[in-house]
């Protein structure tokens, strides 16, 4: 059940974001649920992962490295090229390159886990971009759009804290003392992630109905073709440099997957609402295709354990 689950879910995300966008009615009423969604989803990674796991990733500074430079100097770079070829407004370009600008999404952290990527190196990409994005966003926005923002260090970290590392950790003690019992129904938790983030692409997408509707084509292809690099370039430079497959696939997801919602934030407080508008499309965009890349490796592997 599982395997067909995972292999439909970009299926589930996109019927279920086509129901929100036609009746956004049916999900806007669940925005407060979001939060709660994110942290089920990240308990139900904790609780598949080993603390070997994660001393296995502290091992591989360089890996860390590599994904973390490549989120900072490819993402803003591209979106900065990416929204002059498409010739956007100056409002959205300083939108398009704060999605650029800012550290990976836990959404990454969810779509590597359903990829059957390397959730442990996941984490410890977004937390230490996270951190670094406190000191380094707001010096790429300086640099990119002639003006800095101050970002929010204070609450990023308790979001962190409270959405990652505590669910995360609670899954981790659980499994250590009660393994024999949790490995026999990992399935299930596989399964309720798969539920929870379907569900939340949806109430995005609910609540964006409007914004959706008035943007122009430009916009969309600009936002697609930034994550498109973000993936792509995230997958092959990693290869480039002699990773595994595992790792390969790890870093295209954090380096495509932008923390979107913090870019919406930032341009809503420090700019201009129209300059919110590529965040918040990014972040319905990115479970999309995430979704999307997610089902196709699993489905390949599978023909290859076959």
């Amino acid at each position: 059940m599982l395997k067909k689950s995972v292999t439909l879910f970009p299926l589930w995300a996109i019927l279920f974001s086509l129901l929100s966008y036609l009746q956004p009615n049916l999900v806007v009423g669940f925005k407060s649920w979001i939060i709660p969604l994110l942290i089920t989803i990240m308990f139900c990674m904790g609780i598949t992962l080993k603390i070997e796991d994660f001393k296995r990733v502290l091992k591989r500074p360089k890996m860390i490295a590599l994904a973390v430079s490549l989120q900072f100097l490819l993402m803003p770079l591209a979106a900065f090229i990416i929204s002059k070829l498409f010739e956007l407004s100056n409002e959205l370009l300083v939108g398009m390159v704060l999605v650029g600008a800012v550290s990976g999404g836990t959404a990454s952290n969810v779509i590597a886990y359903l990829a059957k990527a390397d959730v442990a190196l996941s984490i410890t990409m977004t937390v230490v971009s996270t951190l670094l994005s406190i000191i380094v966003t707001p010096y790429l926005t300086l640099l990119y759009v002639g003006q800095t923002v101050p970002v929010p260090a204070t609450s990023m970290l308790l979001s962190i804290l409270k959405i990652v590392f505590i669910p995360v950790v609670v899954g981790l003690i659980l499994n250590h003392y009660f393994h024999r019992f949790i490995d026999k129904r990992h399935d299930f938790f596989a399964f309720l992630s798969i539920i929870a983030i379907v569900f939340i692409i949806g109430i995005i997408i609910g609540l964006n109905q409007q914004k959706i509707a008035t943007i122009a084509l430009s916009l969309m292809l600009a936002i697609i073709c930034h994550n498109f690099v973000g993936l792509v370039g995230g997958f092959y430079i990693t290869k480039w440099f002699g990773f595994d497959y595992k790792s390969c696939k790890t870093v295209a997801i954090e380096v495509g997957m932008q923390n979107s919602g913090l870019a919406v934030v930032l341009a809503m407080k420090y700019f201009t609402a129209l300059g919110a508008l590529p965040g918040a499309i990014f972040s319905i965009w990115h479970n999309i295709s995430g979704s999307i890349i997610a089902g196709y490796w699993v489905k390949k592997s599978e023909k290859e354990n076959r």
